[in-house]
């Protein structure tokens, strides 16, 4: 159990220092951060000014495609403006915030593997999309 959480603790650390680098950000973001940007990546358009109810909607959306591995919610379609929506497939059964954390990151983790095999030979810097 020991080797999982610390190799947890090397990965999430390594996906926060992909995101800074991507971002050319002087510090590593928290997890509200980088489920926000998995939201604007979710959601395929950035803006500079996200309303509180909007930065709300944007990690919502983040939660919703991540819990969409393991089958937690599917995706619907887009509505008019755009936006993704999901439907809740079963219940979420982890209880505590930390181990909903937990999940969260090995989630992210798994995201951003995910989109980094996607581009994997993309010639530039196509990094600061994610």
């Amino acid at each position: 159990m020991e080797d999982l959480e610390l190799e947890l603790e090397f990965e999430w650390g390594r996906t926060r220092n992909v995101v800074k680098e991507a971002l050319k950000r002087d510090t590593l973001p928290d997890l509200n951060a980088i489920l926000m940007l998995i939201g604007v990546q979710e959601l395929g358009r950035w803006k500079s000014n996200w309303t509180k109810e909007e930065k709300q909607d944007l990690m919502h959306i983040a939660v919703c495609s991540l819990m969409s591995y393991d089958g937690y919610y599917e995706f619907k379609g887009r509505d008019a403006d755009g936006w993704p929506h999901y439907d809740a497939l079963k219940p979420f059964t982890q209880k505590g915030v930390k181990d909903q954390e937990h999940y969260l990151k090995m989630k992210v983790i798994q995201y951003f593997k995910d989109w980094e095999a996607s581009h994997a030979g993309q010639s530039g810097d196509q990094r600061t999309e994610a």
